[in-house]
């Protein structure tokens, strides 16, 4: 264990997360994603699990370590119902939910198609999969920057 790292946080995915630069994403993706076939595809190459936890348990803890990208463009999808690209299912707005908790106002996520996600997640840095049962329970996260605090004694 460490101090001040959710616990949900393997060691897998703490790696993969701070490898990351500006810019990367992630997919974040429910129990019944084709995980591997699309991980194979990614940068790691290999999906990693956030297990027995829900999509928007697993969103606390990641967005407790990395930034979402500026709100100035999108930075965090969802991946939308099929022929019902408004509708918003439970586990989306749990999850639209912790985005707001950990980065304040911030733009609602915006929905890709089911197919367009899939390209978009074999583009992604890594897939992550969690244990979420639901439908949907699909996202992507661009991850963003973390702005310099007084480095090494210097005035900011």
């Amino acid at each position: 264990m460490l101090k001040n790292i959710d616990p949900a946080l393997n060691a897998d995915v703490l790696h993969a997360l701070r490898s990351m630069g500006h810019g990367d994403r992630i997919a974040l993706v429910d129990a019944n994603f084709p995980a591997d076939t699309i991980a194979r595809h990614t940068r790691l190459g290999l999906p990693l699990h956030i297990a027995n936890v829900s999509a928007a348990r697993a969103v606390r803890a990641i967005l407790s370590v990395m930034p979402l990208d500026t709100p100035l463009q999108p930075s965090a999808a969802r991946m939308a119902p099929s022929g019902k690209v408004g509708a918003l299912p439970d586990v989306q707005r749990e999850v639209q939910a912790e985005i707001a908790r950990a980065e304040g106002d911030v733009p609602q996520m915006y929905a890709v198609e089911r197919f367009a996600f899939y390209e978009e997640a074999k583009r992604a840095y890594c897939i992550i999969v969690t244990g979420e049962p639901r439908l949907h329970g699909c996202f992507l996260f661009t991850k963003g920057v973390v702005p310099p605090a007084n480095h090494w004694g210097e005035a900011a």
